[in-house]
Parts: structure tokens; C-alpha cells; sequence
């Protein structure tokens, strides 16, 4: 009986697992990008830098787009000052950030079948897959796949993408 009762206990935990999970892919796919990140506190310093940059109208838009989106931990990985002379400097942030942008809906399954992937701003990205882990560049890793939006989908990275 109690064996019983621990399976349908541990049943019901996973289906309401399941369903949450569910329901928050169904939230941010009525979302666009843009609100994917305002509405993620781990993307704070991600839409500061879209908001100074003037991209949000953009990141709004019909798309769709890929984004491999840097977190927090991401950006502070850069030097405070260059942070904060990048924020400030219109220009160059809009070419790092537009080089995290991949035209098209680009989903976890393509991006690892690619070894490069050409970004909004003009130049590629390299990709490479070992271990189930892909990386970006030689030093960004994809963290968490296929955020979808209404309008592109999201994957998360765990180092600032900059451009040569």
C-alpha cells in the first residue's frame, strides 16, 4: 500500500512538473524577444544594453531571429570600466549586441549541425560541439536552449560575444 501510495504521489509531482514547465515554454512564446528579456531577471544587464542601443523596437519586430542571449554573469565578466565606456558608446554596443543576433529561427537541433552561423551585424560565429556541451567562439557555452518567442527563439550564453 505504501508503495502504492508513493507512486501516485511521485506520478503527480512529475505531471505537475511537466505541466509547469509547459506552461512557462507556452508564457514566453506568446512573447517577443524584447519581453523575454524584460521579463528575466537574468537578462537585466542584457536589456539595459538593448534599451541603450536602441534595439528594442527591433528585438519587438515580426523577426524571426535567434539570439544567443549573454546573462548577467555573462557581462560581468567584462572589465566595469569597459562595460560601462561600451553601455555609453552607441555605436560599438550595437554591433556586439547585433553580433549575438542570428537572422532566422535557428532552434538547438540546427545549431549544432552548423559550424558557423553569419550574425546580423555581418560577421559569423564559430560553433563547436564536444561532449554535448556547444560552444561559441572557443569561449561561450550554450547554457539553456530554445526559449521560443513569438518572434525567434532564445538560447543562453555564458560569455559576452565580441566581434573581431
Amino acid at each position: 500500500m505504501k508503495i502504492k501510495l508513493l507512486l501516485v504521489a511521485g506520478s503527480l509531482a512529475l505531471a505537475a512538473m511537466g505541466m509547469t514547465l509547459t506552461s512557462a515554454q507556452n508564457t514566453t512564446a506568446n512573447q517577443t524577444i524584447a519581453q523575454v528579456v524584460a521579463s528575466n531577471p537574468n537578462f537585466s544587464t542584457l536589456l539595459a544594453a538593448v534599451q541603450a542601443a536602441g534595439l528594442t523596437e527591433t528585438l519587438s519586430g515580426p523577426g524571426p531571429f535567434t539570439v544567443f542571449a549573454p546573462t548577467n554573469e555573462a557581462f560581468a565578466k567584462i572589465p566595469k570600466a569597459d562595460l560601462d565606456a561600451l553601455l555609453k558608446d552607441k555605436a560599438a554596443l550595437t554591433k556586439v549586441l547585433t553580433y549575438h543576433v542570428v537572422a532566422g529561427r535557428v532552434t538547438s537541433s540546427e545549431v549544432v549541425k552548423l559550424k558557423e552561423a553569419k550574425t546580423v551585424q555581418g560577421q559569423s560565429v564559430t560553433i563547436a560541439v564536444s561532449g554535448g556541451t556547444v560552444t561559441l567562439n572557443g569561449n561561450s557555452k550554450v547554457t539553456a536552449v530554445d526559449i521560443q518567442a513569438s518572434n525567434g527563439v532564445i538560447h543562453v550564453i555564458d560569455t559576452v560575444l565580441l566581434p573581431k
